[in-house]
């Protein structure tokens, strides 16, 4: 996605607009230009694009890498794709005809964002759904080649899992390593990839866990070396950093963006084997069964454009509080361990840390303050098992938070968590009998 000015604001979206888009009409795209298809917005409102304030007793949403706070213009969109989003869009009389618009008009400005076809992009009920279909799907398509799954060991949880499927059904899963900032080796990488009956390769975009980026770029070289097809998971990505080229499957997560649960989004380039999964479907390209839910692609497709048009704007401010907050724990909570490539990682995202604190009573000392974070492994938080990723890059797996922001964080939340931080480890050591550090 193309860098945009600092200080863009994204224009909302109008009931009238998404009318407009049922009853026909092309409208204008944010530049005011005319362009071919059809858009979410029309003109500016500033007042309306700002944040609504909240009480102040309200808890600092500080966990946006699971769940990014809805973006306004996603809830401007919905509003009006409840009317006219409805109906099966697949169907031929007028309202399905409007719906159908709606669901084009929604591929299109997905596609836009991502710099792809519109053909080459499905709706999917989620992130995870997405990325299963996209490990189980490239492997099927990919088995008169060999039973090969390649792929990094921070990968999320769905890849993993997609991955156990996959050799509980006869396969392979080749696990390459990373270094102790989340990175992969790419000498190991080569290796794997260039192996006999490597059918399919997976590395995430950037950790979800600390934040590192990965070498999307030369990893996806190697892959094209050998005529391996590499699906990137760029849940993290979208929306915020641009992704690498050189890959063949690629996925999201609306509410990772600002957009609504339950949409995801798989992307398979043109000439990539790829073979659904799933019983037959003609829905999505036959890339995944049922139907989608048109407001909530609709609303999700309307706020992936804001994020992009916002992405460097906030990318610039966001990283600058995470190194705040990364120099800050260090200097004033002693033995903690901030983890994760300091400089080349995703703007919104810092893992820390801190030895001799249960990770399950730090999250809900944090609670108890108004802050929510995530602690344990940000896929299976529930039930606060060690994260994968830490234990993988042989850092510290216990204790830790990790605290990523969005467009609605402010300076002075992110002041308040530094300012109470260190007295809440402290007060939790001292229970579990550590003092003198």
């Amino acid at each position: 996605m193309p860098p945009v000015a600092t200080g863009t604001t994204w224009p909302r979206v109008t009931t009238s607009a998404i009318k407009g888009v049922t009853d026909g009409r092309r409208l204008l795209d944010p530049t005011g230009h005319h362009r071919r298809g059809v858009w979410f917005v029309t003109r500016h409102d500033h007042r309306r694009a700002s944040p609504r304030p909240v009480p102040s007793t309200a808890v600092d949403y500080l966990d946006a890498a699971t769940a990014a706070p809805l973006h306004p213009v996603a809830r401007e969109a919905l509003s009006a794709a409840l009317t006219d989003g409805w109906a099966d869009p697949a169907k031929l009389y007028t309202r399905a005809r409007r719906a159908g618009q709606l669901l084009d008009a929604a591929r299109e400005v997905t596609a836009d964002v991502l710099r792809v076809r519109t053909d080459e992009i499905s709706f999917t009920p989620s992130g995870t759904v997405a990325a299963h279909a996209a490990v189980l799907g490239g492997l099927a398509g990919r088995r008169r080649v060999g039973h090969t799954l390649v792929h990094s060991a921070v990968e999320h949880s769905a890849v993993l899992h997609a991955g156990q499927r996959h050799t509980a059904d006869g396969g392979e899963a080749v696990s390459v390593p990373v270094d102790r900032l989340g990175r992969i080796d790419l000498a190991v990488w080569s290796a794997a990839v260039c192996r006999p009956g490597v059918a399919f390769a997976a590395l995430i975009s950037a950790s979800h866990e600390v934040g590192t980026v990965q070498p999307v770029a030369e990893a996806a070289r190697v892959c094209a070396a050998h005529g391996v097809p590499l699906y990137v998971d760029a849940a993290q990505s979208v929306g915020r950093v641009p992704v690498p080229d050189g890959w063949s499957v690629l996925t999201a997560s609306a509410h990772k963006w600002g957009g609504l649960p339950g949409v995801g989004v798989l992307v398979v380039r043109k000439g990539t084997r790829w073979e659904s999964p799933y019983p037959a479907d003609e829905r999505e390209f036959g890339r995944t069964p049922g139907a989608v839910n048109l407001p909530a692609v609709v609303a999700s497709a309307a706020a992936l454009r804001a994020a992009a048009a916002e992405a460097h704007a906030q990318a610039a401010r966001l990283s600058a509080l995470v190194d705040r907050i990364r120099a800050t724990v260090a200097a004033t909570v002693p033995d903690v361990e901030v983890v994760g490539d300091p400089t080349d990682r995703l703007p919104h995202l810092v893992t820390f840390s801190c030895l001799y604190v249960d990770g399950e009573a730090l999250l809900h000392a944090l609670d108890r303050r108004g802050f929510a974070v995530s602690s344990g492994s940000s896929c299976t938080s529930s039930t606060l098992r060690p994260s994968h990723v830490l234990e993988a890059m042989g850092v510290l797996s216990h204790g830790n938070v990790r605290v990523s922001l969005h467009r609605d964080t402010t300076e002075a939340e992110v002041d308040r968590f530094l300012a109470e931080l260190p007295q809440v480890v402290a007060d939790l050591r001292a229970e579990a009998g550590v003092v003198g550090l």
